[in-house]
């Protein structure tokens, strides 16, 4: 007994052990701002600060013209003052930058708001995106895969990548407490539908993409070259590859940046081409289901014919059966806990709702609800919107955001 008690203490550290200590990389956010990026200013100014300052405006100046050119496919951009410009940008992100005691020199990037700027560009509506796609970033480097087990050049740079723009919805763990035991290099080679059908709906995800980076380095301080390969789904399905090369590791950073980019671009034409649909062998399927449905489409269809028999000319039109309740599934982004709450709270509150049922929870990324309501999956879109939500619909799929 003595000894089967420090087996499994000696399991229990080593699990532990595999999960302690600071790994996580939490992701930036994700919202549907526009971003300008490669702004270079050099101005000078009375102090650091006035010379900072003065930069900052410049590059939203800069941006802003960007900006317009980018959406119109060239013109000029309406003159806009610089207190119109601070309502409308959201953020200054600082690339590089160099500051002296009266200059400063620096590459800067400005986030716009999408909703300000997007009426003075005459852009309405969100575009529809991929179903959710969890992301297993795979770095080999010294002959060994990594995933999460650490923090990792390459799980940096995608928590640096901005998805607003993309088409692909990109779910991005942050790699902390399980993440590294339920997501590694060997998760990726399973076949098993059922394992992957758990780890896909703890993250709230529909199927898993899987892009691999091999770094080599030619000798310590000198160039890397680094080999980059785009895979899909729980087969592991090769879609493209492509290499990236650097003088030392000052441009590794720099490299990566480029290679999620390129992957970026290679998984949104995979979606273009429909080669990133979701594997319909990951969907959990009710037996009863297709049963039920049956049985509901006779009842309807008896109740119609009844109608349609009662009715003889100069009569009034028969009054219609009452709508039948239906389950649709709903994913929201919830960047907290209380957003969850929040969520199901709201979506209870709309007329015609019966139900809301937690079917997963991914804090910070997206949660998925099973909302029962009485009426069409149209007439539930539509009483979302009138409530002020931004809705996407996909088949028997709504996703939500404010």
């Amino acid at each position: 007994m003595a000894g089967l008690f420090a087996v499994a203490l000696g399991c229990g550290a080593l699990v532990y052990a595999q999960i302690e200590g600071d790994r996580g990389v939490a992701p930036v956010a994700s919202n549907g701002d526009f971003e300008v990026s490669g702004i270079e200013v050099n101005v000078a100014g009375k102090s650091a600060d006035d010379a900072r300052e003065s930069g900052w405006r410049e590059a939203q100046r800069k941006g802003w013209v960007k900006l317009w050119r980018q959406s119109k496919g060239g013109g000029g951009a309406p003159a806009l003052s610089d207190s119109s410009l601070d309502a409308i940008v959201s953020a200054i992100v600082v690339e590089e930058e160099q500051i002296g005691p009266r200059r400063y020199v620096a590459k800067l990037g400005v986030l716009f708001d999408r909703a300000r700027a997007g009426q003075i560009l005459g852009i309405r509506g969100n575009r529809l995106r991929s179903a959710p796609m969890l992301v297993v970033p795979v770095m080999w480097s010294g002959g060994s895969a990594q995933v999460f087990e650490n923090r990792t050049e390459w799980q940096r740079a995608w928590a640096r990548f901005r998805t607003a723009d993309s088409s692909v919805d990109y779910v991005r763990p942050t790699g902390g407490g399980s993440d590294s035991l339920l997501l590694n290099a060997g998760q990726v080679e399973r076949r098993s539908r059922i394992w992957w059908r758990l780890i896909l709906d703890q993250f709230g995800a529909a199927d898993v993409i899987t892009p691999v980076a091999r770094l080599e380095r030619q000798w310590p301080g000198g160039p890397i070259l680094g080999k980059f390969t785009a895979r899909f789904g729980p087969d592991n399905r090769y879609l493209d590859s492509f290499q990236l090369r650097v003088a030392n590791s000052d441009g590794l950073d720099a490299m990566l940046d480029e290679a999620v980019k390129r992957f970026d671009v290679i998984y949104s034409g995979a979606l273009a081409r429909g080669a990133l649909r979701p594997d319909s062998s990951l969907v959990i399927e009710d037996p009863n289901a297709k049963e039920e449905e049956e049985t509901q489409e006779t009842e309807e269809t008896a109740e119609e014919t009844e109608a349609t028999t009662r009715e003889t000319p100069g009569t009034a039109e028969p009054v219609p059966p009452p709508a039948s309740a239906i389950t649709v599934s709903v994913q929201v982004a919830t960047p907290d806990a209380g957003a969850v709450t929040s969520a199901q709270g709201a979506l209870r509150s709309v007329p015609g709702v019966a139900s809301v049922n937690i079917g997963s929870v991914a804090v910070g990324g997206t949660s998925v609800m099973r909302v029962s309501y009485t009426g069409t999956i149209e007439g539930l879109s539509a009483a979302l919107q009138s409530q002020g939500w931004q809705v996407q619909q996909g088949g028997n799929v709504l996703r939500i955001s404010r």
